[in-house]
C-alpha cells in the first residue's frame, strides 16, 4: 500500500487468471498523487481503489459517508461518480 496525502491508495492490477492486466497510464495522464489530491479535494475521505482502465483513471472511495465509484479524465482531472 502507498500512502499519498493522507490518502490509503492502492493501486490494483488484474489477477493472473483476469482475461487482461490493468492500462497503463499514458505519457501525458495526470499523475496519480495528482489524481489522488483532486480527490481528497472533492471530499473523498478514503480512497482504496484507484487504477489506469480504458483511457481513464477509475477507482473507488468513501465520500460523505458513502461507497462511491469514480472515474477521473486524465487530462481536465475532471471527476463522474456514482454510488456504488
Amino acid at each position: 500500500m502507498r500512502v499519498i496525502v493522507g490518502l490509503a491508495v492502492v493501486l490494483t492490477l488484474a489477477g493472473a487468471s483476469a482475461v487482461a492486466w490493468a492500462d497503463r497510464p499514458g505519457p501525458d495522464w495526470m499523475p496519480l498523487e495528482q489524481v489522488a489530491q483532486k480527490l481528497k479535494q472533492f471530499g473523498y475521505a478514503q480512497i482504496w481503489e484507484l487504477q489506469a482502465d480504458d483511457g481513464h483513471w477509475e477507482g473507488e472511495g468513501i465520500k460523505n459517508g458513502r461507497k462511491m465509484e469514480f472515474h477521473v479524465d486524465p487530462h481536465t482531472g475532471f471527476i463522474s461518480e456514482r454510488p456504488d
